[in-house]
């Protein structure tokens, strides 16, 4: 039996989902997470990986978190293995969002390497918000492997992951600022500058770094 079959209301609301209108799809969302109900999660998690408009997609994960986490996490789960980038940068924010420590396992460091910036970034910000206690210096050790990725945007969120986990980051920062490569080596002296000045800005580091590495000056204090 269909939805519209069940229940005719339910239909037209998940077809406001399909509306050309970018309004019309947002108070569809909020509609369906003011008044949840377990028929909606397939839509609202298959309507994330496609649509097209940021605050709608913040709607419709905020929709899922209205939802109980046992109806939510299997599906968000599943869509971290789909081939489109969207499904899985998407379902990542949501599960952060939950806070589905669960999903912990679901993590992998395929995800956190992921060729795409936007999914990478995405699941490094879900890794440490669902790292479990004692894992942290597994997780960075992948995070660092990270460092000199992609432009600032990209370097930035690397960097807020890295400095979150906190101490533990440390070694590997040093490691890294005697990497052969400059763009490693000034991220890695950036991302300490922030672990020790969280205030001094990612702009402000990421300079400062350039400009040690530029006259071999060093970096990070012992």
């Amino acid at each position: 039996m269909t939805i519209a079959e069940e229940d005719p209301d339910t239909t037209r609301v998940v077809r406001g989902l399909e509306s050309d209108s970018s309004s019309t799809r947002l108070r569809t969302a909020l509609t369906m997470g003011t008044a949840p109900d377990a028929r909606f999660v397939g839509t609202l998690v298959d309507r994330c990986a496609v649509e097209p408009d940021f605050h709608v997609r913040d709607m419709l994960t905020w929709a899922l978190t209205r939802h109980p986490s046992s109806l939510t996490v299997p599906r968000l789960v599943g869509e971290l293995r789909s081939e489109r980038a969207q499904a899985r940068s998407q379902a990542l924010h949501t599960l952060s969002k939950i806070g589905a420590r669960q999903a912990w396992p679901a993590i992998t460091r395929t995800l956190l390497t992921d060729a795409d910036d936007e999914v990478a970034r995405s699941a490094w910000r879900t890794a440490v918000v669902l790292v479990p206690e004692g894992e942290e210096a597994g997780l960075a050790a992948v995070l660092a492997t990270q460092l000199g990725r992609g432009g600032r945007e990209t370097r930035s969120s690397l960097s807020r992951a890295l400095t979150a986990l906190g101490e533990v980051i440390v070694p590997l920062l040093r490691a890294a600022a005697a990497d052969p490569g400059p763009g490693v080596r000034q991220h890695a002296i950036a991302t300490e500058r922030l672990l020790r000045d969280p205030d001094s800005g990612f702009e402000s580091a990421i300079e400062e770094a350039k400009r040690i590495v530029a006259l071999g000056t060093g970096g990070l204090e012992g």
